[in-house]
């Protein structure tokens, strides 16, 4: 494509940018201005990405175009299957600005530290000046975070959020304060169910959102161009545009949220969704505001439709956590992504790639996964992200499949909750303590241990459950560490009922399992 008249800007739209009004779209003039997007396989393979989340995106992506064509305006895009496609994120920019000539290139700031290094290394490369302008997509700027985090010594969420709930005047009364007389119910929001499960709170499942011609062709193209790439596409149903991401808003409020504050922790063999909203990578790809998403929580509440803790819990998880995540995300990179605060350096185990393995909690979150490429925030933070933490597996290869598998993971968000909150990888920036358990809590929460061979009861011996065996070597390994944290000291006081003969059966048993790629091996003898 060759424009007739001269260009004056190239506007540049990423994967997780597609918001037709966004900054990078202030003062666009469909005569002078021309809107700029690329699929290149390297953004699928500099992680070894899932079918589901390469599908999410680039169908989106096409959506947005075509959307952005019927409002008249010139696009210049490029399909991965497009003959001449480099497959490069920067090199496909330089390729456009060489053919087209735009006077300056124009673009909302990236999410990701290391995609706003390549465009910026590739605008200076062929020489055209580069405009970044802020993301109006979130409550805070950069700015705004900064400014809560001087001077002060943690940075913890429960604080920013209060901050940012008074500053925008969510949940309030009528004297400011917060309603219900407290910021925080998330006392209330740990329900587990009962052993009728979810049924017996008539679950009622999600509006699924099934692919039209556009997303059935990228479907077709992943099969056949990402053949070898973990997961799998037969269920795919998210939401790929505005409307269906709405749609999907709509039937969570509607039908799911007055539950969800008090189950969201909860867990449920073949119950992938249970109360959640689903909308976290519509918000992710900027196909849903956050501020909408807010907005029909309150409204819910107010109304009367659903409780106080339901709709303070939901809000909370985008008020508070995502745009804290966000926060710690720019001001700590890009160093913060080589923090390996407790010295980890074992490999992911391979199962995560598949599913294969005995323990039915991780059997079951993982195929999940691969199969929706979905899995929700307890699944995520207390088996898989518990489970490598217990095994020592070095952050980042844990970082890196989390990126990789889920369809809602943008690094702005991923990269805190992974390395930060579930590996303490960080040290304590993201989290006060590590989320070290055994797998009682798992069988707390859900019906994961039910027909297991493994007792989450049980520390020693080939049917202890791993999580019981390998938190116990945990504290072990880090018992000095641990000491110093307040908030771990009871955990660490109970290694002293320990009796050494029982410490080194632990000891053998972890060594066990981290020699077998970190799954426990099979069953041999009832003594160890």
């Amino acid at each position: 494509m060759r424009a007739a008249k001269p260009i004056r800007s190239l506007v540049l739209v990423l994967g997780d940018q597609l918001d037709p009004a966004a900054a990078a779209f202030d003062d666009f003039d469909p005569k002078r201005d021309v809107v700029w997007l690329a699929e290149v396989a390297a953004e699928s393979e500099h992680v070894w990405t899932s079918k589901p989340r390469i599908a999410l995106f680039l169908s989106a992506m096409r959506h947005f175009r075509d959307g952005q064509r019927k409002l008249g305006r010139t696009v210049r895009y490029t399909a991965l299957e497009d003959p001449g496609n480099t497959q490069s994120l920067a090199s496909e920019l330089a390729r456009a600005v060489a053919e087209l000539r735009p006077e300056q290139l124009v673009m909302t700031e990236a999410g990701e530290w290391r995609v706003q290094e390549l465009i910026a290394g590739a605008a200076k490369a062929a020489g055209v000046r580069l405009e970044v302008r802020p993301d109006r997509h979130f409550f805070c700027t950069k700015a705004d975070f900064s400014a809560h985090a001087e001077g002060r010594k943690m940075l913890r969420m429960e604080f920013f959020y209060r901050e940012v709930r008074r500053r925008h005047g969510i949940l309030l009364d009528a004297k400011g304060e917060p309603e219900g007389g407290q910021w925080n119910f998330d006392h209330d929001n740990r329900g587990s169910f009962s052993k009728q499960g979810p049924a017996a709170e008539k679950l009622r499942p999600p509006a699924l959102s099934p692919p039209d011609a556009t997303t059935r062709a990228v479907l077709a193209l992943v099969e056949r161009r990402f053949a070898d790439h973990p997961g799998t596409l037969t269920d795919f149903a998210w939401p790929v545009t505005p409307e269906a991401a709405r749609a999907t808003l709509d039937d969570f409020i509607e039908h799911r949220l007055a539950s969800f504050g008090q189950f969201q922790d909860a867990m449920w063999v073949d119950e992938p969704w249970l109360f959640h909203a689903r909308i976290a990578a519509a918000m992710n790809l900027k196909l849903l505001s956050p501020r909408e998403a807010v907005a029909a929580a309150e409204r819910a509440y107010r109304e009367g439709r659903v409780p106080l803790a339901a709709a303070e819990g939901f809000i909370r998880q985008i008020l508070g956590w995502r745009e804290y995540v966000r926060g710690i995300y720019w001001r700590f990179m890009p160093d913060y992504l080589g923090l390996n605060s407790l010295e980890a350096h074992e490999k992911l185990p391979a199962f995560y790639w598949t599913g294969n393995c005995e323990m039915n909690c991780l059997r079951a979150t993982i195929g999940q996964t691969l199969r929706h490429g979905y899995a929700h925030h307890i699944q995520r933070l207390m088996v898989t992200g518990l489970y490598s933490l217990l095994l020592g597996v070095r952050p980042q290869e844990t970082h890196e499949w989390y990126l990789a598998v889920y369809v809602d993971a943008v690094e702005w968000v991923e990269l805190p909750n992974t390395l930060g909150m579930s590996q303490y990888g960080d040290g304590g920036i993201m989290a006060s303590k590590p989320y070290a358990a055994t797998g009682k809590y798992i069988q707390r929460m859900s019906n994961y241990c039910a027909g297991c061979r493994f007792d989450p009861a049980e520390a020693t011996g080939s049917d202890a459950c791993p999580f019981t065996t390998l938190y116990w070597d945990f504290l072990l390994r880090h018992e000095a560490r641990l000491a110093k944290n307040q908030r771990m000291a009871l955990q660490v006081k109970n290694l002293a009922r320990l009796k050494p003969a029982v410490r080194q059966l632990i000891q053998n048993r972890a060594a066990e399992i981290t020699a077998n790629g970190g799954a426990p091996p099979a069953a041999t003898d009832k003594l160890l």
